[in-house]
């Protein structure tokens, strides 16, 4: 299933450019309402998910990149034994490695992970994220329907 491997480059490209672009436009600038309920924001993430260690002492960065990069490493060798009939595993790996490729540049980069999505109703809101999150969680969320033995793409014989 390496074949595929293009699916993570272009999950890494759309993060990258989509990265650039908000940091382009909202810096300094204040968040940039689209909808009631969705805004575009930037936020310079030191943490992982949901700002999880956002303030820890710095040490977080170089033990995120190395998870990130582990389980990079981890995901190309379990690709080359996956066959024809894993193709949703193989895309929702493909989809985490394309998003932990993604913020592990920012990491190496800048020193931070630049999140922009702002979802939010009522006051409430759902913390930032970029792209890659997004491909991450689509892809963890394919892997634990496929773990329900839930496949998209088949009739169900």
């Amino acid at each position: 299933m390496l074949k595929l491997t293009w699916i993570a480059v272009v999950v890494l490209m759309l993060d990258q450019i989509t990265k650039h672009i908000a940091v382009s436009a909202l810096l300094g600038q204040a968040p940039m309402e689209i909808t009631p309920f969705f805004n575009f924001v930037l936020v310079y993430n030191t943490g992982a998910a949901f700002g999880f260690l956002n303030s820890a002492s710095g040490w977080q960065n170089l033990f995120f990149v190395t998870v990130a990069i582990g389980i990079s490493v981890f995901i190309l060798i379990y690709l080359r034994g996956l066959g024809r009939k894993d193709i949703q595993v193989a895309i929702a790996l493909l989809l985490v490695l394309g998003g932990a490729l993604g913020n592990v540049t920012d990491r190496l980069m800048l020193g931070h992970v630049v999140d922009f999505v702002d979802l939010h109703y009522a006051g409430w809101h759902w913390p930032a994220f970029n792209v890659a999150d997004s491909a991450i969680f689509i892809g963890a969320a394919l892997l634990i329907l496929d773990a329900f033995g839930i496949r998209w793409g088949t009739t169900g014989d």
